[in-house]
């Protein structure tokens, strides 16, 4: 049976319907992917994100060496991707990255898991690079959610990214 590894943004969301939405699909664990977990958005920063996931049976991980670094996120405000894709690349490559990717990839072996970072679209994000990564060392199946406002549940869209 071939694992899958589901990631999600939740940029434009509110904490309720992201929470019904990774129940509908059965998630498990969250792995916070962000640098820095804090948000403005009402819900999302570590502490209070965790809380609410406990309350709803899901466990919360946060592994702050899989996040994107200011260079990244800076290159990304830029508008710079190939930067960004080379320095997420770079900074995923040190000790640190490859550990908490490697704690990531046994977290998501024995739980139903779900990459967590802010931008709504994966592809604009440092989650698909992380998922990939999974991908080429345990072949995870790899989908992305997202989170639906204006219904009880989200949606999973299957990425080739």
């Amino acid at each position: 049976m071939r694992r899958i590894v589901y990631t999600i943004g939740y940029e434009g969301a509110e904490i309720a319907p992201f929470l019904k939405t990774l129940q509908a699909c059965g998630i498990q664990r969250v792995i916070d992917i962000r640098d820095v977990p804090v948000s403005r958005k009402p819900g999302f920063s570590k502490g209070s994100l965790g809380t609410a996931l406990t309350g709803q049976g899901i466990s919360y991980s946060h592994f702050k060496p899989l996040g994107d670094p200011k260079a990244g996120r800076d290159a990304m405000r830029r508008g710079d991707y190939p930067a960004f894709v080379e320095i997420y690349h770079a900074h995923l490559a040190l000790e640190a990255g490859q550990r908490a990717l490697q704690e990531a990839i046994e977290l998501a072996l024995r739980e139903t898991s779900v990459l967590l970072c802010f931008e709504r679209k994966p592809k604009e994000c440092h989650r698909t690079i992380v998922a990939n990564e999974m991908r080429k060392l345990v072949n995870f199946e790899v989908r992305n959610l997202g989170v639906d406002k204006n219904s009880a549940v989200g949606s999973t869209r299957p990425t080739t990214a």
